[in-house]
């Protein structure tokens, strides 16, 4: 096998074909045939790409390799790396983005010879694209050579789904395989941070990872990027130029220490600093002139990344900044706050909902800051916002258009006229002298006055009213009494497994991955000093771009039993799988007995990730009961297999008895009703919370009257 000829393991095949790892397992052990491993580990082995497109081929499991897989697989294997392989793919989809004929004319040579070729042109296009102080280094011929099939294979998925979007797609498979040295930034987030900053025509970002804030930024002309880490650094730069027309200046180092952009005067900052870093510079940078509000204590980086954002704006230019909500209110940064405040400098606090970016658990805010203009007065006021009531359970429900929606609707008349109508329990304009106590704590949650409870007590008579109707209905779909079977011995029918069915084409199984829930994304590197990004999800399905308006049915959405509330991330260049009406639906972690038939209002959804769809043909087997003989407890026991921190269901272990189809029928009926008793006691249980949360608020803040004596 050549040194550089591409590698794959047991998970890039199963990606390859479509199966489960199982299948590509069971495939080792039953054909004597199967290739060979040529590297990796006993225990985690690679197989040459090659030779496995050439089994799979050969055994009917595979007509042809997608370009995006050949490319991903090509870049997962390369010799110098998978990061050496993607800045050397971005620099090919450059020039293929900016000059096609050029592209073609040296493409049409030897492997050797197109070596030779690339770098002069490379050279001059980055050049040209990122100026002498450029963060892409031209790759030599010989740097080149192992590259070289890839760089073909990466032209001709760009031919498919555009340069971009190769890119996009190629750089979140990278990062979505390597989670643990990457700090997710969210797209919700990020175009809400563009969104405050206002139209901009040069942007920073001091800490950029993969550059998703700049990406988010509409119709800029200069966009600046400085990142800590050399290897991302190149990757926004070629991420940025394939996206925008907009001048691309990125660098490396850190912005604290090592300002790349000490004379910039930028119409905007957005900023997704590193929280709690004790290392930023306390000790050298004691006497910066950055530092116009204070010197921040070693506890307090945020601040100081602020104060850097603020440096780096024209008067009256705008930086929003995502932050941990302790640095509105830890007293050691008391005094800086206050004089952000006395300035003018500070505008708005907006506190987002838990779950909206990492760490998921508490809710993160945003800092929208403005440079104060020589002569003009200080805003007298500070906006205050909290969208915690836009949250259903975590990162995976976030309802971002109601985010979006709630913080535009303060910021932007408050932004235009300096003050803004009170919402009580939403936003406020708090005078500054009513913040500068003590404390000088800034936490919207604390200088905002409870809403009323429920909507008041007409709304919860209306919420009691509708648990009533909902109670009435579970009572007529309570199951009549179960009866013991005369002869249980005789309903161990003989069975066959998904497996075999799928086999024999009696159903069709199709795993989940493309697309992201509502939220999701990816960023900055965890090594030290490192800022953030975003990528796009991956996943299974076929070669053409998805749409974006396409909602995702997630995990969670199963489970719960709620209507898709997921959305596709963009350019992963993959379609991926829509959902119709009478599929089954079962998550694949966890280990709980679920399963879900798409109705007629989900139909259409695309299928998120840890989700296996199995499409039954509806003259062979009922979906309904498909899915209750799925959901049977010893069925999904004896299909799990267990590792030290999860639960993993192989579904195609899973077994069904062997009935005609009018006999599933009969069982199809009786597990519908089942579903439907499921449904409305989930119901009943979010109308009884509703109602005694609401009776709770109303009568503690007074808006309710406790019931009279006797």
């Amino acid at each position: 096998m050549p040194d550089n000829a591409a590698e794959v393991t047991a998970a890039g095949i199963a990606r390859l074909a479509g199966v489960g790892r199982a299948a590509v397992s069971n495939w080792r052990r039953r054909h004597a045939d199967f290739p060979k491993p040529v590297g990796g580990t006993e225990t985690s082995p690679s197989f040459s790409l090659a030779d496995v497109e050439r089994w799979l081929r050969a055994q009917g499991k595979l007509a042809e390799v997608p370009p995006r897989e050949r490319v991903w697989q090509q870049i997962a294997g390369h010799p110098a790396g998978a990061v050496t392989a993607l800045v050397h793919a971005g620099c090919a989809l450059l020039l293929v983005h900016d000059r096609s004929s050029g592209w073609l004319e040296m493409t049409a040579v030897s492997d050797e010879r197109m070596a030779e070729l690339l770098p002069p042109a490379l050279e001059e296009i980055l050049t040209l694209r990122f100026g002498p102080e450029r963060p892409v280094p031209t790759p030599n011929p010989t740097e080149l050579a192992p590259s070289v099939p890839l760089l073909r294979a990466a032209a001709e998925f760009a031919a498919e789904t555009g340069a971009r979007q190769a890119f996009e797609f190629l750089l979140g498979r990278h990062l979505d395989a390597n989670p643990r040295q990457y700090t997710l930034t969210p797209p919700g987030p990020a175009s809400l941070m563009a969104e405050l900053a206002g139209p901009a025509g040069t942007v920073l970002d001091p800490a950029c990872g993969t550059g998703a804030l700049l990406r988010a930024v509409d119709k800029p002309t200069a966009l600046y990027a400085q990142e800590t880490d050399r290897d991302l650094a190149a990757l926004t730069a070629l991420r940025l130029a394939l996206r925008s027309g907009a001048e691309v200046h990125a660098r490396s180092g850190d912005s604290l220490r090592s300002d790349a952009f000490p004379r910039l005067t930028a119409d905007a900052v957005l900023c997704h600093p590193p929280f709690n870093e004790r290392n930023w510079g306390h000790e050298e940078l004691a006497y910066d002139p950055r530092w116009e509000y204070g010197f921040p204590a070693r506890t307090e980086s945020e601040l100081a990344w602020a104060q850097h954002a603020l440096a780096r704006l024209r008067p009256g230019g705008t930086a929003v900044l995502l932050m941990p909500p302790a640095a509105a209110s830890r007293r050691s940064g008391r005094r800086i706050r206050a004089d952000l405040l006395r300035h003018g400098a500070l505008r708005a606090v907006v506190a987002l909902p838990a779950g909206a970016a990492p760490p998921y658990g508490i809710p993160l805010h945003l800092w929208v800051l403005r440079k104060p203009v020589a002569g003009a007065p200080a805003s007298p006021e500070l906006l205050v916002v909290d969208t915690s009531e836009h949250t259903d359970a975590g990162r995976d429900r976030l309802d971002w258009p109601a985010v979006h929606t709630a913080v535009l609707d303060a910021w932007q008349p408050f932004d235009k006229h300096g003050t803004v109508a009170e919402r009580p329990g939403a936003h406020r304009c708090v005078p500054v002298i009513e913040l500068l106590d003590d404390d000088v704590d800034l936490a919207p949650a604390r200088h905002l006055p409870p809403p009323a409870a429920a909507g008041g007590a007409e709304e919860l008579a209306g919420v009691r009213d509708r648990l009533t109707a909902v109670l009435r209905r579970t009572v007529e779909l309570t199951p009549p009494p179960a009866r013991t079977a005369a002869h249980p011995e005789s309903a161990r029918l003989p069975g066959v497994t998904v497996g075999e069915l799928a086999r024999t084409g009696a159903l069709e199984l199709r795993a989940g991955g493309t697309g992201t829930a509502a939220g999701a994304g990816t960023g900055h590197s965890t090594a030290p000093r490192t800022a953030t990004g975003d990528a796009t999800g991956t996943g299974g399905g076929a070669a053409s771009a998805p749409v974006p308006s396409v909602p995702v049915l997630t995990e969670q959405d199963v489970l719960t039993g709620r209507a898709p509330s997921g959305s596709l991330p963009e350019g992963t260049g993959e379609e991926p799988v829509l959902v119709r009406a009478g599929d089954v639906v079962v998550p694949v972690l966890g280990g709980g007995s679920i399963a879900r038939v798409v109705d007629e209002a989900t139909e259409g959804a695309a299928l998120g990730r840890n989700l296996q769809l199995l499409r039954p043909d509806p003259a062979a087997i009922d979906p309904w009961f498909l899915a209750g003989f799925l959901r049977g407890t010893a069925n999904n026991r004896q299909a799990s297999s267990y590792a030290s921190t999860a639960t993993r269901l192989d579904v195609r272990r899973l077994h069904l008895p062997r009935l005609p189809l009018a006999e599933q029928r009969r069982y199809g009926e009786t597990f519908r009703a089942l579903a439907e008793f499921e449904e409305a006691l989930r119901l009943a249980g979010r109308l009884g919370e509703r109602l005694v949360r609401g009776m709770y608020d109303g009568l503690t803040d007074g808006t309710v009257e406790a019931a009279p004596a006797g």
